[in-house]
């Protein structure tokens, strides 16, 4: 496949500059979404072309890429009245960057063999700034086969690529990742809280301990912005809580005992309660304040 025709699905905060990169590295990409307007706004904007349904989109491609909503705005755009399954042709590549279940992810590599085709549920990890810099980390499960063709273009936003298993492994490990993030950030939340009660300049605290063992990517990337209560920066409360529900769901059927993610989970239903659905997810820290350590 010298050079795939591709079509992107979900020209969202992350999908707009996804299918960004795509265009810019020299492919031919036929993006749908739902808002007409703002797959007209990226033809604009990158060139390409657009098209009226996923089936249209999807019909002439070799790959297809998806990052859609949650496990029902996906099997929209792959299952439904005018999905892209409806248009596959014979031996297309379904790739899925959306955060969903496993289950899902299963059904739909069940559904693309099913027509002689192939999928690969890909999720990714960086936010919207990993997209737009294109360094995203990409999760991936599936067949080496598909994998192998589509990870030299999945290079065009990716800073590392992995696959991990059979269909639904990659998004068993965004679970992971969200589990780890929920607890560094009820963590660095805490020790600023601390930090503050304990009339410390919180500035300074970070500086000397973010260059030893508490280092972290939040606490390198957010620590400042949470001190300063701005919460505009990215992947929202919202879709956290959408991700750990995902997660939370996962261990019922596993039996893993994850007591702290669903403590923040339920932590996070607070920010939302206090209108902080679009905050970013280090707003955690919000419900701290004005509490004192008893």
């Amino acid at each position: 496949m010298s050079s795939p025709k591709l079509a992107f699905l979900g020209l969202g905060v992350m999908g707009y500059p996804m299918a960004g990169h795509l265009q810019k590295a020299g492919y031919d990409v036929t993006v749908y979404n739902r808002t007409a307007t703002k797959a007209a706004t990226w033809v604009e904007t990158y060139g390409g072309s657009r098209a009226a349904t996923p089936a249209a989109a999807a019909e002439e491609a070799d790959i297809i890429f998806a990052c859609v909503g949650n496990d029902h705005d996906l099997r929209q755009v792959a299952l439904g009245t005018d999905g892209a399954f409806n248009a596959l042709k014979p031996g297309a590549i379904f790739v899925d960057h959306t955060t969903v279940s496993a289950t899902i992810a299963r059904e739909l590599d069940q559904a693309a063999r099913a027509l002689g085709c192939h999928f690969l549920d890909a999720p990714v990890s960086g936010g919207q700034a990993g997209a737009e810099n294109g360094a995203l980390t990409i999760m991936l499960g599936g067949e080496e086969e598909p994998f192998a063709t589509v990870d030299p273009i999945l290079q065009c936003y990716a800073r590392k690529t992995k696959l991990l298993g059979t269909a639904g492994s990659g998004q068993l490990a965004k679970m992971v990742n969200q589990i780890c993030i929920a607890g560094v950030v009820q963590g660095l939340s805490e020790g600023l809280h601390f930090a503050k009660e304990a009339g410390l300049d919180a500035a300074a605290v970070i500086e000397v301990i973010s260059k030893g063992a508490a280092q972290s990517w939040q606490m390198e990337n957010r620590a400042q912005t949470m001190i300063d209560n701005q919460f505009d920066f990215g992947f929202a409360v919202d879709w956290m809580r959408k991700d750990l529900d995902i997660v939370l769901d996962e261990a019922e059927n596993n039996g893993a005992d994850l007591p702290v993610t669903r403590l923040v989970n339920d932590f996070y239903s607070e920010v939302q309660q206090k209108g902080g659905n679009r905050w970013d997810t280090s707003s955690l820290i919000t419900r701290l304040h004005n509490r004192k350590v008893k």
